[in-house]
């Protein structure tokens, strides 16, 4: 069986600094989620973080990746912009998907992939209600009508990002506050998934269905068998094959 090769970055910066970060997640957010995932019988998983040699992401375990997970909050800006256009050249080919966790909505990958600058608002942790508003996604599947996350941190509209093509979840928090939580957006080749739940003082990557949710979308973010090569020796066609897919 072929299996599906994920990777999954964290900057990994409040679990070092934060004793309740680290209580929750005591070998970093991507640990857990690797554990989870690991239930998967075709996904391998591989950890990546910011201090990593190469932000983690060396060529040789991007261009082996499937799908990348992407975590990020502190440290937005210290991702370095040629590793962020690798990224996005590879999703936009259709060599690999993306999936944006939480705060992830700031990251520099998501925000160029997308064409977003990422901008919400947000307050203090609480009660929210996860809505299922496309059952028919394969990422809503085995997840009911509602769940409820009892702590987590307050994200709200307006969310400034394009129309998604898919609106998978949405939220209700305590405060009255709503969001659109899951997100589905086709660019290029590729496919991105936001999904808003993951702030690090909370327990929402210890949910079942916080954690299946991630687990299809995996299963859907993965690339098809196709997939467009770039002639790296040929700039002028490279232009122009990533120009087609923004146009």
């Amino acid at each position: 069986m072929k299996k599906i090769r994920v990777t999954i970055w964290n900057e990994y910066r409040h679990e070092k600094i934060k004793p309740s970060v680290a209580a929750l997640y005591p070998n970093g957010l991507h640990a857990k989620i690797a554990e989870f995932l690991g239930e998967c019988d075709d996904i391998e998983t591989t950890l990546a973080a910011l201090d990593d040699p190469n932000q983690g992401l060396p060529d040789d375990v991007l261009n082996n990746t499937d799908v990348l997970i992407w975590w990020g909050h502190m440290a937005h800006d210290e991702v370095d912009d040629a590793l962020v256009e690798k990224i996005r050249t590879r999703v936009l080919t259709g060599k690999m998907g993306f999936i944006a966790l939480h705060s992830g909505h700031k990251s520099k990958p998501f925000m160029r992939i997308v064409g977003t600058n990422g901008n919400l608002s947000w307050g203090r942790n609480q009660k929210e209600v996860v809505w299922n508003l496309l059952p028919s996604s394969p990422i809503a599947a085995g997840i009911p009508d509602h769940f409820i996350l009892e702590e987590e941190e307050l994200y709200s509209e307006p969310f400034y990002i394009p129309q998604p093509d898919a609106l998978v979840f949405g939220s209700w928090f305590e405060d009255g506050n709503i969001f659109r939580s899951g997100a589905c957006f086709l660019r290029g080749a590729g496919k991105v998934f936001y999904f808003q739940p993951g702030h690090e003082t909370c327990k929402s990557f210890y949910n079942p269905y916080v954690q299946r949710i991630i687990k299809n979308a995996v299963h859907w973010a993965v690339p098809a068998d196709i997939g467009y090569e770039l002639d790296d020796k040929c700039p002028q066609y490279k232009t122009k094959v990533i120009d087609e897919f923004e146009s």
